[in-house]
C-alpha cells in the first residue's frame, strides 16, 4: 500500500465499496498516517496538529501519534479530510512540493485571512476555519 500523503488521499476519496471494506481501526489508522504525513511535510508542531484534530486529550493524541491506530470519530475524520483536501489542493495548485508546504505558514492577505497564515486560520480550533481554508483553495484551482 502506499502510505505517501498522495498515496493516503487516493485511497481515502469517496469510495463506498473501498470504504465499507475497511473496518474502523484501518480506517483509523490511514487516516493518522495520512494526517501525520501531511502536517510533518508542512513543519506543523504537536500543539497545531492537536488544535487541527480537534484537541483530542493529550494522551489520546501522544497515543495516536505513536501507535497510528484508533476508531476516530466522525468529526476527526472530517478535519482529517479537510486536511488531506488542503494538501492536495495545494499540490495542485503551486509548482512544488517545498512551495505547497511552505504556503500553509505564509501571511495571506486574501479575504478571510487578515494578513494571518493558513495555519493560523485553521489553528482556530473549527472544523468551519479547515473548511474555510478548503474552499479558498478549490475556488482558485476553479472548482
Amino acid at each position: 500500500m502506499d502510505m505517501s500523503p498522495n498515496g493516503l488521499i487516493h485511497m481515502l476519496q469517496p469510495k463506498t465499496a473501498n470504504l465499507a471494506s475497511l473496518d474502523s481501526e484501518e480506517l483509523g489508522a490511514t487516516a493518522l498516517t495520512a494526517f501525520f504525513n501531511i502536517t510533518a511535510a508542512w513543519g506543523v508542531t504537536a500543539e497545531e496538529e492537536r488544535t487541527l484534530l480537534g484537541s483530542p486529550p493529550r494522551s489520546t493524541f501522544f497515543k495516536w501519534k505513536s501507535e497510528r491506530i484508533a476508531k476516530l470519530s466522525a468529526d476527526t475524520l472530517e478535519r482529517i479530510s479537510y486536511v488531506m483536501g488542503i494538501y492536495k489542493a495545494l499540490r495542485i495548485l503551486l509548482p512544488t512540493q517545498e512551495a505547497a508546504n511552505a504556503w500553509v505558514k505564509k501571511p495571506n492577505t486574501a479575504a478571510g485571512f487578515g494578513g494571518k497564515s493558513a495555519l493560523q486560520r485553521m489553528s482556530a480550533g473549527r472544523v468551519i476555519d479547515l473548511a474555510d481554508v478548503r474552499r479558498y483553495l478549490d475556488a482558485e484551482r476553479g472548482w
